[in-house]
C-alpha cells in the first residue's frame, strides 16, 4: 500500500521565522506526520527576514527558471530548499527578488502593510502549485496554513481540478488568529485569473478584504481546521453556518495524532460534519 502523501503549505515555519502559534505548527506537524509513516512536502515563502546563510538554504536549479506572469510582467520563480536536521525534513522556499527580498514579512518598518501583498500571495500560491507539478508529486492531502496560502484551495478547485496531480486531492485550510487590515488591491481579480475560472468565481475578488479572502479559501476547501483558540468573529460566524467538515481547535500536545487521524478519515470519506 502506498504511503499517504501530504503537502503542507505554511505561511510561517520556525526556526525560519520567529516562534508563533502558526510557525510552531508549521514546524512540528509535518515532522510528526512524517513520523506517522506518511510522505510529506513542505513549502513556505522565502521572506527577506529568513537568513539564508544561517539556515543553509540553496537554490534548486532543476526546479527554478520558470517565469510567472502577473500584470503582464514576467516574475522569475526561484526555488530554494533548507533542511531541519533534527526532523529529517526538507522545506521548499518560494522566492522572487521583487516580492520577497525585503527585511519585513507583510508590513514595512512603520507597520504599513505592503501595497503589493496581493501580488505576493498570487505569486506564492501559484509558485507552490507549479513547483509541485515540476516535482511530479501527487498529494492526497493539501493542507494550507494562514491567509497567505488561501488561494491554493481556489486554484486547485477552479483551475487545476482536471490536472491529474491535484484532481483527487483533498484540501484542508487551517484558520488562525492572523489577519490583515488593509483591503488588498482589487486588481488581484485580474492578476490571479487562470484558465478554467468563471466570472462568477472571481466576483468576490472585487472586494479582497480579509473576510472575503478567507471565505474563498473556506468555500474551496474540503475541510476546515481551527488553529487558534480565538479567530476573527466574522469568520467564526460564517463557518458556524456551513455544512462542512470542521476540526475544532486542539492543544499543541495532541496535534499530530489528531491531524493524522483527521487526514485518514477525510480520505476515507467517513468524517462526521
Amino acid at each position: 500500500m502506498e504511503k499517504t502523501k501530504v503537502l503542507f503549505v505554511s505561511q510561517e515555519i520556525t526556526p525560519y521565522l520567529p516562534e508563533s502559534e502558526m510557525s510552531l505548527v508549521g514546524r512540528y506537524l509535518p515532522q510528526g506526520i512524517q513520523e506517522k509513516g506518511k510522505e510529506i512536502r513542505t513549502f513556505m515563502p522565502r521572506f527577506g527576514s529568513v537568513n539564508e546563510r544561517r539556515n543553509q538554504l540553496h537554490e534548486v536549479i532543476r526546479l527554478s527558471g520558470m517565469n510567472l506572469i502577473i500584470s503582464d510582467t514576467d516574475h522569475p520563480l526561484i526555488i530554494k530548499v533548507g533542511s531541519i536536521q533534527a526532523a529529517r525534513m526538507q522545506v521548499y522556499f518560494i522566492d522572487n527578488e521583487d516580492y520577497f527580498q525585503r527585511k519585513f514579512v507583510f508590513e514595512d518598518e512603520n507597520g504599513e502593510e505592503f501595497d503589493d501583498n496581493d501580488e505576493r500571495t498570487v505569486f506564492f500560491n501559484r509558485g507552490v502549485i507549479e513547483t509541485v507539478k515540476k516535482l511530479r508529486w501527487t498529494p492526497d492531502i493539501v493542507h494550507c496554513h494562514g491567509w497567505f496560502t488561501g488561494l491554493i484551495p481556489f486554484y486547485i478547485k477552479k483551475s487545476y481540478f482536471d490536472n491529474p496531480l491535484f484532481s483527487e486531492a483533498k484540501v484542508i485550510y487551517t484558520i488562525y488568529d492572523n489577519d490583515f487590515t488593509k483591503t488588498l488591491d482589487p486588481a488581484i481579480k485580474s492578476k490571479l485569473r487562470l484558465a478554467g475560472m468563471k466570472e462568477e468565481d472571481l466576483k468576490i475578488f472585487d472586494n479582497p478584504s480579509f473576510f472575503n479572502m478567507t471565505k474563498v479559501a473556506i468555500d474551496n476547501s474540503d475541510a476546515i481546521a481551527i488553529g487558534s483558540p480565538q479567530i476573527d468573529p466574522e469568520v467564526q460566524e460564517y463557518i458556524n453556518k456551513l455544512d462542512k467538515t470542521i476540526l475544532p481547535y486542539i492543544a499543541e500536545d495532541d496535534i499530530v495524532n489528531v491531524y493524522s487521524d483527521f487526514y485518514d478519515k477525510i480520505l476515507a470519506g467517513n468524517y462526521d460534519k
